[in-house]
């Protein structure tokens, strides 16, 4: 069977320092953005070169004027974005800077983490949600990537929930492979036995390499809900991807050393996030563990067709809800009386 998963429309120096580094890692590899980038941020407290060698994002919030965008509610919020780019080398990361211009959106997720520094949110956005993209009318929400690079997506994001963004990150298909290979690969758990591009998965407990993590997330065909579902994997990898994180943290911290070098290599960040900045945010997120993390996907009004292309309809009144909950705390409470909009133990 053809894999059209990706057809589009068109449009140390002794014990304290370890334990120390350790304990920040773990609480900062718990949102999508701290995930990816603060893995950096935590070894940047033990050893500057690892900040150095993230690659900056020159300008993703330009032409966003503080008058016209939401206010900040004291906690963090990270836009994370995983590019569609069929490139085999990377795009993303240091030495290769990204044509925004030439990619779309593939993954979207907004990580949130609480003033109190020990709760937050991860919200995906299907990237073919029917959204306003401004100054280009209603389109998919991952056209606005392609359209205007990080700033266009900020500010359509930012429109669509009423939430501030304040760092941005990318990473693109090789990206996420190298980081899965670097912990040594991830464990999923299915619902049921389904195959993507060569790649068989079966029902109950899966081992996902680089490659094969990469087929599961980017499968969307022959699943019940189609894009719906991808994103509920793709969150899923994520969550893979932590506990993996989060038992090397525990048995052998420094093992993390390879995580914390791909993370250089493939992701680029917004240039407002200084080396410093990754440090201070390590410091400020410390007590942040998976269990105060909420995954939730954006309410989904239904599914239809704009022309020849296929969209996501968000259901707006239950995603003010969402989104309310997001700016006062209260994902929690929200997840609690939404169960099917937050992430299963044993997903499709």
């Amino acid at each position: 069977m053809r894999d059209r998963s990706d057809d589009h429309g068109p449009g140390m120096s002794g014990r304290t320092a370890p334990r120390r580094g350790r304990r920040v890692l773990i609480g900062l590899l718990v949102a999508v953005l701290v995930l990816v980038l603060a893995a950096a941020g935590a070894i940047f407290a033990l050893t500057q070169s690892i900040g150095n060698d993230i690659s900056r994002i020159p300008d993703a919030f330009r032409d966003l004027q503080d008058a016209n965008r939401p206010a900040t509610f004291g906690g963090s919020t990270f836009l994370l974005v995983g590019t569609d780019t069929r490139a085999t080398g990377a795009t993303t990361g240091s030495g290769a800077p990204a044509d925004a211009g030439s990619q779309r959106s593939d993954v979207i997720m907004l990580a949130t983490v609480q003033p109190d520094g020990t709760t937050g949110s991860v919200v995906s956005i299907p990237r073919d949600s029917w959204v306003d993209v401004p100054g280009r009318g209603m389109n998919k929400i991952n056209a606005a990537y392609a359209f205007g690079g990080p700033s266009l997506l900020i500010r359509t994001v930012e429109g669509l929930t009423g939430v501030r963004v304040d760092h941005f990150g990318v990473i693109d298909f090789a990206g996420f492979q190298t980081l899965v290979d670097s912990v040594g690969g991830i464990d999923v758990n299915l619902a049921e036995a389904t195959s993507n591009a060569g790649v068989d998965f079966a029902a109950g407990p899966n081992h996902l390499d680089g490659a094969r993590a990469l087929a599961y997330v980017r499968q969307r065909y022959d699943l019940p809900n189609g894009d719906i579902d991808r994103a509920k994997r793709q969150q899923n990898a994520l969550r893979a991807l932590l506990s993996r994180v989060q038992e090397q943290a525990s048995s052998n911290p420094l093992a993390l050393y390879d995580l914390s070098q791909s993370v250089g290599n493939t992701v680029s960040i917004d240039d407002t996030l200084s080396n410093t900045g990754l440090a201070s945010l390590a410091v400020q997120y410390r007590d942040l563990r998976s269990s105060g993390i909420s995954f939730v996907t954006s309410p989904v009004a239904g599914l239809g067709r704009e022309g020849e292309q296929p969209v996501v309809y968000l259901d707006e009144d239950k995603a003010k809800g969402l989104w309310g909950s997001i700016r006062n705390g209260s994902v929690a409470q929200y997840v609690d009386a939404n169960p099917s909009q937050s992430l299963a133990d044993t997903p499709s």
